[in-house]
C-alpha cells in the first residue's frame, strides 16, 4: 500500500484494516490505529507503520483513547518470515526473558535473527520485546487495580525501577501518573480483545460448545468458560478459570481471567487471542475461498488452550465420532483428577497437561476401557513435550513440527493435520482423509480431496471449516 491509500483507509475507519498498520500523528507526536474516532488528521501529518513497535521507534507514543495495544495481530500467512513470526510468537507470549534466550529458543545465533527480524517487523528484537512489555504493561495499568511493582514483574521488566525509567523514557510519564489519568476499574480483571470482523461467534462458540469436556469447560448463554493451567517462564503451574464474551457494540470479545491467574496475564491473553483465531484476515480468506465461503460469515479455525489437550482429542478421535472421543477425552481428565477451585459448580477440574498425564498408570487407562494403542502414542507426545523435544504452540516451526508428528507410531495426516490446524494455527494444513471432507467433497480418496482443496490456498485450514459448516457436520 502507498501513503495515499494507507490514509484513505484511515479516513474510512475501516476495522479491516486494525492492526494492519498503525499511524503516527506528528504535530502531536501520537500513534493511532486506523479505528481512532478522534478527529482525522490531515495527511500532511500522518506517518504509517507496519506496528506498533516500528511507531514507538520512531518517537511517538500510542493513543489513550484508541489504546494500539488492544489491536488484532496477523496470522500465520501473514509473517514475513516463519522464523521471525516464531520470535514474535514467543515475546507475546512471554515465553522468553531477552534475546539470548529467543535465539537459543530458535535454534539461530544472536546477529541471524536480528536480521530477519529487521525484515520483518522494521524494527530489532530487543525492541519488539521492550514495546510488548511496555504495551502489556499499559493493558494492566489502566484494566486492572494490580500494584505497579507486580505490573513490572508480570510483564517481563527486571525491576521496578528499570520499568519506570522504560516507561517514563517512551510514554512521557511515570507508570502512577499514567494510571491515574485512567478510568476507575471495578477490580474484576476483564480485557477486550480486538478482531477484525466479521466474527461468527455462534458458529465458533456451538463448536466449543459440542465438544466441551466435563468439568473443564461450559457454555453459558452467549459465553464460554474454561478452567486453564499453565506454567510460567520459572515453571511454576498456574491455575484458574477464563470466560470468554461477544461485545455487541465493538468489535472486541471480553475476555474475564480469574485472580489466580494475575501473574501470567500476558500468557492468557495470547492463548486467548489463539484459541479463538482473532488476528485471523477475514477479507484475504474470503477471497481466497471464493463460493466455498458465501455466505461469507467470518469462521474462524477454532485454536487451543494447551497443545497436548489437542493431541489428545485428535488421537482419541482417530477413526471414532466426535460424541465418541468426548467422552474417552472425559474420561482422561477425569481419571487424572486435577481439581480447581471456581465459582461455577460445573468447572471444577483442569485438563491434564502433559506431565500430569505421564502420571497415571497403563492399568489405570485399561480398567477404563481406554485403547491401550491410543495411551502408548499420548505416552510419546507427553514425553516429547516435557522433554522439550515437541513444541505443539504458535511459537512452532510448522514443517518441521508436522514431519516430527508424522514419525511417530500411531500419528497419519490427519492427526498431524489436526494438530497443525489448531494448535500450530497452520492456516494451510487441510485434512483430506477426513471422513466429512471426502463425503461432502464427493470423492473417495484423500488424493482427491486434496487436488479439489488446491484452488483454496493458502488458506485450506479455513476451507475444512467452511466444508464442515456447509455440512453442518461441526
Amino acid at each position: 500500500m502507498e501513503a495515499q491509500d494507507y490514509y484513505q483507509a484511515l479516513l474510512s475507519h475501516d476495522a479491516r484494516f486494525d492492526g494492519r498498520f498503525f499511524v503516527g500523528v506528528t504535530s502531536t507526536g501520537i500513534y493511532c490505529r486506523p479505528i481512532c474516532r478522534v478527529k482525522t488528521p490531515s495527511a500532511a501529518n500522518c506517518l504509517f507503520f507496519n506496528s506498533a513497535a516500528l511507531a514507538e521507534a520512531q518517537g511517538f507514543r500510542p493513543c489513550l483513547r484508541c489504546r494500539p495495544e488492544q489491536a488484532p495481530g496477523f496470522s500465520q500467512m501473514d509473517a514475513m518470515h516463519t522464523l521471525a513470526h516464531q520470535a514474535a510468537q514467543l515475546i507475546k507470549q512471554a515465553q522468553v526473558q531477552d534475546t539470548v534466550q529467543l535465539a537459543r529458543r530458535l535454534g539461530v545465533s544472536e546477529r541471524h535473527l536480528r536480521r530477519l527480524f529487521q525484515q520483518a517487523f522494521g524494527v530489532a528484537p530487543s525492541h519488539y520485546l521492550r514495546t510488548q512489555r511496555l504495551l502489556m504493561a499499559k493493558t494492566l495499568l489502566t484494566d486492572t487495580q494490580l500494584p505497579v511493582n507486580k505490573i513490572a514483574l508480570y510483564v517481563g521488566f527486571g525491576s521496578t525501577s528499570q520499568f519506570y525509567q522504560h516507561f517514563k523514557t517512551y510514554y512521557q510519564l511515570t507508570p502512577s501518573d499514567w494510571r491515574r489519568n485512567s478510568p476507575l476499574q471495578t477490580g474484576a480483571m476483564i480485557f477486550k480483545l480486538a478482531y477484525r470482523p466479521p466474527l461468527d461467534w455462534a458458529h465458533l462458540l456451538s463448536y466449543f460448545q459440542t465438544r466441551c469436556i466435563k468439568g473443564v469447560e461450559m457454555v453459558r448463554e452467549q459465553a464460554y468458560f474454561r478452567t486453564v493451567a499453565l506454567l510460567d517462564a520459572q515453571g511454576k503451574l498456574h491455575e484458574g478459570w477464563i470466560s470468554i464474551s461477544p461485545d455487541s457494540k465493538q468489535a472486541v470479545l471480553q475476555l474475564t481471567i480469574s485472580d489466580s491467574l494475575e501473574a501470567v496475564i500476558p500468557q492468557v491473553i495470547a492463548r486467548v487471542r489463539s484459541l479463538c483465531d482473532l488476528d485471523c484476515e477475514p477479507d484475504a480468506i474470503h477471497q481466497a475461498l471464493g463460493e466455498l465461503a458465501n455466505p461469507a460469515s467470518g469462521l474462524r479455525v477454532p485454536g487451543a488452550w494447551d497443545g497436548f489437550e489437542i493431541a489428545v482429542r485428535a488421537v482419541m478421535g482417530q477413526v471414532v465420532t466426535v460424541k465418541a472421543a468426548l467422552t474417552l477425552v472425559g474420561r482422561i481428565a477425569e481419571l487424572a483428577a486435577c481439581k480447581v477451585e471456581t465459582p461455577y459448580p460445573e468447572l471444577y477440574q483442569r485438563f491434564p497437561l502433559a506431565q500430569d498425564f505421564l502420571k497415571l498408570s497403563d492399568e489405570t487407562f485399561r480398567a477404563h476401557n481406554i485403547q491401550a494403542r491410543k495411551v502408548e502414542i499420548l505416552r510419546t507426545i507427553a514425553n516429547l513435550i516435557v522433554q522439550g523435544e515437541l513444541v505443539l504452540d504458535t511459537s512452532a516451526d510448522y514443517p518441521s513440527t508436522y514431519q516430527q508428528l508424522l514419525k511417530l507410531k500411531g500419528i497419519g495426516p490427519w492427526t498431524a493435520s489436526y494438530i497443525a490446524m489448531r494448535c500450530l494455527r497452520w492456516p494451510d494444513a487441510f485434512l483430506g482423509d477426513d471422513y466429512w471432507i471426502k463425503k461432502l467433497l464427493n470423492v473417495s480418496t484423500a488424493k482427491q480431496a486434496e487436488t479439489i482443496a488446491q484452488q483454496w490456498k493458502p488458506w485450506r485450514s479455513y476451507a475444512v471449516m467452511y466444508i464442515w459448516r456447509n455440512g453442518a457436520c461441526t
